[in-house]
């Protein structure tokens, strides 16, 4: 019998909670309250019936919320995703002024050596998971200033850069 007809013998209720256990990045839902409701309803009934906003309001706990580390004019340019023209909080991508809040640190600038260890605090402060992105090439490598004795290399030396 080839794994599919397996798949097929399976009671319905049981591959719909076998999917939802486990997310496409194997992330463990069990723990979220929302989504036992879900899987209970789908054993129950086969089907889900929520309101929209419920569903809307489920998504939006797991926005991204982020900060800026703002050194220079990259911290300019990153603040127009907040303006009108592309609006992010619309999308749930909301900013946050302290680390305590932030899901997101978004380093854009020269990093000095006087400002890394300022840097290295503010990462600390976040909350796990925490997740950090590298803008611009001074961010990345020092850029114009790269070769001056006061530059980090990259802010890669400090923290651990994601993106």
């Amino acid at each position: 019998m080839t794994d599919l007809q397996n798949y097929d013998n399976k009671d319905p209720s049981e591959t719909a909670s076998e999917a939802l256990e486990l997310g496409s990045d194997n992330t463990d839902f069990s723990k979220d309250p929302y989504y036992a409701e879900v899987s209970d309803a789908l054993a129950d009934k086969g089907f889900v019936v929520t309101s929209v906003e419920d569903l809307v309001n489920w998504a939006r706990t797991g926005s991204l919320h982020w900060m800026t580390f703002g050194l220079a004019c990259c911290a300019v340019e990153m603040m127009h995703t907040s303006m009108p023209r592309y609006d992010g909080e619309r999308f749930g991508f909301a900013p946050r002024a302290s680390p305590r809040q932030s899901d997101v640190m978004i380093v854009a600038g020269t990093l000095t050596n006087k400002m890394a260890p300022a840097l290295r605090k503010v990462y600390d402060q976040m909350p796990e998971p925490r997740y950090v992105i590298s803008m611009g090439s001074c961010a990345n490598g020092g850029g114009y200033y790269h070769y001056s004795y006061s530059v980090v290399r990259g802010c890669d030396r400090i923290v651990p850069v994601d993106i």
